[in-house]
């Protein structure tokens, strides 16, 4: 009879960075669940040839807020789309030190976009969304909060690289 290899029990992140990661979580899951409510009533609305002008545009600025959460989800689970076919055959010592250099890279991308996006959002405070009439600034807050939630998982995971935790030890599922 063959046995089932265990895998090592997953390193725990600190307490702020895990009631972080399930704010996020529960976020998305509020506003896709808001989206999709919205969508069906404004369809079930359209059959009796009536429309809430809102919620096309409403929908648009929680779709950028959805998505860019989504990617801290993504982010904090290590579940970003990666080609691995060279990394995947590279001794353990080097593969630590080959995450290391993808996440410090991911890591500077995110700091330019959170840069970029906070300056987003404090230049548009003056803008409209044209019907619900909210400061544009809103719908750019999604950026600027998304990546700012994905460069502190991605700096956790670079952090937890370089202590040398291995990658089946980070995530809750291996690769």
């Amino acid at each position: 009879m063959a046995s089932v290899p265990l895998l090592s029990p997953v390193a725990p992140a600190p307490l702020p960075i895990r009631l972080l990661g399930r704010l996020v979580d529960w976020a998305v899951i509020a506003i896709g669940a808001a989206m999709a409510t919205m969508v069906f009533v404004n369809v079930c609305l359209h059959l009796f040839h009536h429309d809430l002008a809102w919620v096309t545009e409403f929908g648009e600025l929680l779709m950028v807020w959805v998505t860019f959460l989504g990617g801290a989800c993504a982010a904090q689970r290590g579940s970003h789309m990666t080609i691995t076919e060279f990394i995947d055959k590279l001794p353990p010592a080097r593969r630590r030190w080959a995450d290391a250099a993808v996440q410090a890279a991911c890591l500077a991308m995110l700091l330019v976009l959170v840069r970029f996006g906070w300056a987003l959002v404090q230049g548009n405070w003056g803008n409209q969304l044209t019907v619900l009439e909210w400061p544009m600034a809103i719908q750019y807050m999604g950026m600027a909060v998304g990546c700012t939630l994905m460069a502190v998982f991605v700096a956790f995971d670079l952090w937890s690289i370089l202590r040398g935790v291995p990658r089946e030890r980070r995530y809750a599922v291996a690769e």
